[in-house]
């Protein structure tokens, strides 16, 4: 069975930072692109960052470019996603999930979500 348990979400204030963990059972990083994504408050479901399974640069969105930091532990079969710089926009419920290899390929494996939180 795959699992994907995110956590390391709560409550800060903005300009701090929260590191956040998607711990990944059942599937191996090193066949699956991990991506980060936020659902925030009145928005869409947006992509915030990935990491594919194949070495190469991640994706960001422009939105936390500078500030968000993805890195991944294939001992411990799990991706972290570091915000720095938190602003209150940020504010919305964290997701990660895995699709095979790739980014640009669907997402077919998901975690249910971690709040973050972030007071003006």
């Amino acid at each position: 069975e795959v699992q994907l348990a995110e956590s390391g979400g709560g409550l800060v204030q903005a300009g701090g930072s929260l590191r956040l963990s998607c711990a990944v059972s059942g599937i191996s990083l090193d066949d699956y692109a991990i991506k980060w994504f936020r659902h925030l408050p009145g928005k869409e479901r947006e992509g915030a960052s990935c990491i594919a399974s194949s070495p190469g640069s991640p994706w960001y969105t422009d939105d936390v470019k500078g500030r968000f930091t993805i890195s991944r532990d294939f001992v411990e079969n799990a991706v972290y996603l570091q915000m720095t710089n938190l602003k209150p926009e940020d504010t919305g419920v964290y997701y990660c999930a895995a699709a095979l290899e790739h980014c640009w390929r669907e997402f077919e494996y998901w975690g249910q979500g971690t709040q973050v939180t972030v007071s003006s």
